[in-house]
């Protein structure tokens, strides 16, 4: 298997289990506003949660694709983490053509008995979301940050969760002068036989990237991490590929049964780090 270079996790304090949990324990707590935001698009009106730092001062734009689940809870107590580390966060529901979140009704906490009624309404909205469609969305998405007054000038960021990942790498591949860098956590095909696979929008990526890959992910075999990162090397993207020994796939959500505590705190040193270097 082939890697780029790697780091060493960085140790991070416990985090709470729960969707309310907000703080990254061991840093200076910062207040933090969420509010509901429309955004509008090609295709109509996205809904979309938006967390920043209470004090309204324009701070450097962080995109965060969900994962298949949708904008929930955990997904919005996500983004008041990062905003409490610094970061304007905009989490947009990208199955908003298919009505507004929650579009798939969800338990609080989702079990594997859970899971084939829940993919069995998931999976037409997410074949449904190409990668033109993507391209499209997300260009109404970066144009939003950049004018937004709470978000300062320049390029953003981006971090993708599961699908989201695939979603990181063709915006950043299709907007590559508005995304200075991107991550992606667990992500699913990223490098298949597919004439719009992920890893294609390798050639046209200008961004650093990082990515953390679960070790036990059937979306995400060997072969397909190994093609992704050649991918990568070849078209000279600066990048680091790490695998996350013992991690499931959605290592990174802490509203479902796959979640890792150990793998989600060193997600966090990883992509605050990332950040740290970018902005």
């Amino acid at each position: 298997m082939v890697h780029a270079t790697m780091v060493a996790a960085r140790p991070a304090g416990p985090v709470d289990r729960s969707p309310q949990c907000t703080a990254q324990r061991g840093t200076s707590m910062t207040s933090v506003q969420g509010t509901a935001v429309d955004i509008r698009t090609e295709d109509g009106v996205a809904d979309a949660y938006l967390a920043h730092p209470g004090d309204g001062t324009p701070r450097p734009g962080v995109l965060l694709y969900q994962d298949a689940f949708g904008l929930r809870p955990h997904l919005r107590a996500m983004a008041d983490r990062l905003a409490e580390a610094g970061y304007t966060v905009l989490v947009p529901n990208v199955f908003y053509r298919h009505g507004r979140a929650p579009v798939v009704e969800l338990p609080e906490f989702i079990d594997p008995a859970a899971r084939p009624e829940i993919f069995a309404a998931l999976g037409p909205l997410i074949q449904s979301l190409t990668a033109e469609a993507a391209v499209r969305d997300a260009g109404a998405y970066l144009r939003w940050l950049e004018e937004s007054p709470l978000v300062a000038d320049g390029p953003v960021a981006l971090t993708g969760y599961c699908m989201g990942a695939r979603l990181v790498l063709w915006t950043a591949g299709g907007h590559p002068d508005r995304v200075a860098a991107a991550a992606g956590f667990h992500g699913g095909r990223l490098a298949t036989d597919a004439p719009d696979s992920p890893h294609l929008a390798a050639e046209h990526i200008t961004a650093e990237l990082y990515f953390g890959h679960a070790d036990n992910d059937h979306s995400l075999p060997p072969e397909q991490i190994e093609r992704f990162e050649e991918a990568l090397t070849a078209a000279g993207v600066r990048h680091t590929c790490e695998v996350y020994a013992g991690a499931e796939h959605g290592y990174t959500q802490a509203d479902t049964a796959a979640y890792d505590e150990k793998g989600a705190e060193r997600h966090w040193a990883a992509l605050l780090e990332l950040l740290k270097r970018t902005f």
